[in-house]
């Protein structure tokens, strides 16, 4: 097998959804913009470039106000699952390790092995924070597109207000506006029941070769065992 060709099928999951990804950011791109200057036309106003659109608050805001709520499910699941626990799904610990888990389960310090990574053998601050790097980079990332998103939605919104002759707002009013909370509820809300359902569903449905689901013939009582 080529180079090339040995890191896609090592890599293939990553390069896959990569690749959705930018294909369907693209693709969000072009309508965006088309909706867009069908507004500006309607209310006969100049329609943009593709190039100006990929800079307008309208394209930032509706970008990461996904990214926000993708990155609190992430953190949230990550976090949430060192102490909470699903009978029967793959999705859970098992029933009987809730918690952290001891430094010979985790492999750190004087269990790491030869081939743990460095930060794992070593002590204090640095083994404390590898520990937990997972979840504060996901935190890190979910509250920089959070004020990202507050910041791009506020020039968003003055700009709506703006064209209808009203007071642009400040950024702690627009943070403090039902505006605000309604989009960004709607994605919290909806990422919550995607995790919630994957949980339980994950309990008694199948999925062979998948490991987000147990064996086919495993019990539905059967917990923390992946397919």
């Amino acid at each position: 097998m080529s180079g090339f060709g040995r890191f896609a099928r090592e890599n293939g999951l990553t390069l896959a959804f990569g690749t959705g990804f930018l294909l369907t950011l693209a693709g969000q791109a072009v309508a965006g913009h088309a909706e867009l200057n069908t507004i500006l036309t309607a209310e006969s106003l100049h329609p943009l470039s593709f190039a100006d659109y990929l800079f307008t608050s309208d394209f930032m805001v509706d970008v990461t106000e996904n990214w926000q709520s993708e990155f609190l499910q992430f953190f949230l699941y990550i976090v949430g699952t060192v102490w909470l626990l699903q009978r029967g799904s793959p999705e859970s610990k098992s029933l009987d390790k809730a918690g952290t888990e001891s430094d010979e389960e985790q492999k750190v310090g004087a269990w790491a092995t030869p081939d743990s990574p460095k930060s794992a053998s070593a002590g204090g601050l640095r083994q404390a924070l590898y520990s937990r790097s997972l979840g504060i980079v996901m935190c890190l990332i979910f509250v920089l597109s959070w004020l990202a998103q507050s910041v791009t939605g506020r020039v968003a919104f003055n700009e709506e207000q703006l064209r209808d002759l009203q007071e642009p707002v400040e950024w702690p009013a627009y943070v403090a506006s039902a505006e605000f909370w309604n989009r960004t509820l709607q994605n919290w809300q909806s990422e919550l029941l995607a995790v919630a359902s994957m949980a339980i569903l994950a309990v008694y449905l199948r999925q062979r070769g998948s490991p987000e689901s147990k064996p086919v013939g495993a019990a539905h009582t059967s917990t923390g065992i992946e397919g």
